[in-house]
């Protein structure tokens, strides 16, 4: 078993970075779903692939990655399903979300295949984003 460091973040930081995550995903959104005066609702629908996904990488380094071994293909794969069972998740979460805010909420959601696969495609998106910095990630195995 690798000793794995628990991975901590002052939430001020997490906060201004998922905020802002949410911020201009709602205003590149905003155009095709119902223009802007909707753009404060989807900040909010937003938050939840932004600041949920925080919290399942989290789960991931923190709780699931000390108790699996240490095989890289065996991390990857769980957190790859890691990843796809959350997205449905925060999806669903999104979609109440959606519903209570919304006077008139889209007749069609993502089906749940899609919004699972949608959030594995961010999370590697992200990744390599930070490996591309240098920083620790999904692909040099140490994030």
């Amino acid at each position: 078993m690798a000793d794995w460091q628990p991975y901590r973040e002052p939430l001020r930081v997490t906060l201004t970075r998922t905020f802002s995550i949410a911020v201009l995903a709602a205003t590149v959104a905003a155009p095709w779903l119902g223009g802007f005066r909707r753009w404060p609702v989807l900040v909010v629908l937003m938050l939840w692939p932004s600041f949920g996904g925080h919290w399942v990488d989290l789960f991931f380094l923190n709780w699931l990655r000390p108790r699996l071994p240490v095989a890289r293909s065996i991390q990857r794969v769980a957190r790859i399903a890691l990843w796809f069972a959350a997205g449905i998740v925060l999806a669903f979460g999104a979609r109440m979300t959606g519903n209570l805010l919304l006077a008139r909420p889209p007749m069609a959601w993502l089906p749940w295949a899609i919004a699972g696969t949608a959030f594995v495609a961010i999370e590697l998106v992200a990744h390599a984003a930070l490996h591309v910095r240098g920083r620790a990630s999904f692909y040099n195995g140490l994030g």
